[in-house]
């Protein structure tokens, strides 16, 4: 105090200062002159935070919690000094050093400690595989071997005088051991339970799906062969394998979640993974109805539907909700019966108890041993079903499905890629055609109407809700023309202020064309109450 008047300002230490002029100069550097130029407030107050809480590692008498503030707003201060000065030089230069056009990378605060974490664990990797047995490590389990790799990480850390904190040393043992026993990079957006996607498109872009969405997230692996070394990890799993020789396969993780890749020469920049997470939720129709995914009556009536065996086909696009909705109404099985489930990938969920699950192999290095949907479907007849659910129909295996469907395995379900109900029938009766089977176009129809009861249109809009738009019934043959009638079906409205659609689930009010069927099974009152009949 001067005078009585308060002094204000603060005359920092040498050694404070020091280290002032080190982190405005790192967050310079990484920054670049374009990157200050472009740069905000806030983007300047993340590079110095990092940058000042590395420094201070390095520090004999680093500076208490209040100095550590004060000494951030003085950075980011003259940050946004230098950031003025180079604005100005810019206008004055603009002609030549300057394009307002040019697009700026400017790296933000978590790629620094990503690099940081990358680097170390480069460094670290190699002395740890020399200090540790693999044939040991290979039988512990994940906390086991975290426990063990973290002491000897630490103790290569001291002996490479690297300077890290508590939590940067938790990320790279995670790091580590999620190279040796897990999936790499894509551990923590597995763990994720927002997470319904993941999609590598090569080594440096992985996009994940969020309610609906796709983000770009900063993840990213060392190069691409560190993408194939975990597609390979993946496929092993389930006795595959993916090579030049094989350079497309299908696969599933140990949690059922499904798994395609695709590598080079087929994928032109670079090895490509797309994994459709398991779902740890248990989702019904009720789930469904209370997410607006569907209405209340439309959930009764689906659940009569499956309840009377119904055979229904469910159609929609690629990540449209196919297989989540026929989850759903698996639920639905009487647990006395025998169901069998036909996949490429196993991903069906049935909580029954009597489940026999099927799934096809490719063939081997000499082209031999395939198994097909087709040979499976042929098998499991032979296996005594009461019903069988078919993961999709994709081709010639259309026409066992619908002779299964007409001999006795009524209940059966499956899913097929298709636009509309009209359309599902068009692709169905083109599959038949596929198989080989020399049949009129009428014989063809004929065998889908009376195998077919049932056809639910799921869509994604694009909102990102997935919704069951139609909810249609086969009610038999005029001349060669199957028909149909639309029990339900959504209307849009409009949307809300949040960009959400609104709409409403329209019923028919018809009679259904079950409705006999249902009150066999003691369900009629039920349907034409959920109807409005």
């Amino acid at each position: 105090m001067e005078d009585g008047i308060p002094n204000t300002s603060r005359i920092p230490e040498e050694p404070h200062d020091a280290l002032r002029a080190a982190a405005v100069a790192r967050v310079k550097e990484l920054l670049g002159p374009a990157g200050l130029r472009t740069a905000t407030s806030m983007i300047l107050a993340g590079f110095a935070n990092d940058v000042l809480e590395e420094l201070i590692l390095g520090e004999a008498t680093p500076p208490d919690i209040a100095e550590q503030r004060q000494l951030l707003q003085e950075i980011v201060a003259q940050l946004r000094i230098a950031r003025e000065a180079g604005a100005q030089t810019s206008h004055a230069r603009r002609d030549e050093i300057f394009d307002p056009l040019a697009d700026v990378s400017i790296p933000n605060a978590p790629e620094i400690r990503n690099r940081r974490e990358l680097q170390v664990k480069s460094e670290v990797m190699p002395i740890l595989m020399q200090r540790i047995d693999i044939s040991v490590a290979s039988t512990l389990g994940p906390d086991q071997l975290r426990q063990q790799i973290t002491g000897i990480v630490e103790e290569i850390i001291v002996d490479l005088r690297i300077q890290l904190n508590a939590s940067e040393l938790r990320s790279i043992v995670r790091l580590i051991v999620d190279d040796m026993i897990g999936l790499g990079p894509l551990e923590p957006l597995l763990a994720d339970e927002s997470v319904t996607d993941i999609m590598v498109n090569g080594a440096h872009q992985v996009y994940v799906e969020r309610k609906g969405k796709l983000d770009l997230t900063d993840v990213q692996f060392r190069d691409d062969a560190h993408v194939i070394h975990v597609a390979t990890r993946i496929v092993t799993e389930v006795g595959r394998r993916v090579d030049e020789s094989t350079p497309l396969v299908d696969a599933r993780l140990r949690d059922g979640s499904r798994v395609n890749i695709i590598i080079p020469p087929l994928a032109i920049d670079g090895p490509t993974i797309a994994i459709r997470k398991f779902s740890k939720k248990e989702i019904t129709l009720d789930t469904m109805a209370r997410q607006n995914n569907i209405s209340p009556e439309l959930a009764t009536v689906m659940k009569i539907a499956a309840r009377c065996r119904l055979n229904i086909l469910i159609s929609g696009g690629t990540g449209s909700g196919k297989t989540t909705l026929l989850n759903a109404m698996s639920r639905l099985i009487d647990h006395g019966e025998r169901t069998i489930t036909i996949e490429d990938a196993a991903e069906l969920q049935l909580q029954q108890p009597h489940v026999v699950r099927l799934e096809t192999r490719p063939a081997n290095v000499e082209g031999e041993g395939e198994i097909t949907m087709r040979h499976l479907l042929k098998n499991a007849l032979r296996m005594r079903p009461d019903r069988i659910i078919l993961g999709e129909i994709r081709g010639e295996e259309a026409i066992d499905m619908l002779q299964a469907m007409n001999t006795g395995h009524d209940g059966s379900m499956c899913t097929i890629h298709s636009n509309t109900p009209r359309d599902a029938l068009t692709r169905l009766e083109n599959m038949v055609a596929m198989s080989g089977f020399k049949l009129p176009a009428e014989a063809v129809r004929e065998q889908i109407q009376s195998a077919v009861h049932l056809i639910a249109q799921v869509s994604r809009m694009r909102d990102g809700m997935r919704r069951v738009t139609y909810l249609t019934e086969i009610t038999g043959m005029e001349g060669d023309v199957v028909t149909t009638q639309d029990l339900f079906r959504y209307v849009f409205q409009g949307e809300d202020a949040e960009g959400r659609l609104v709409g409403r689930f329209e019923c028919s009010n018809l009679r259904p064309h079950f409705m006999n069927r249902a009150e066999y099974f003691g369900l009629g009152g039920r349907l034409m109450e959920a109807m409005g009949c």
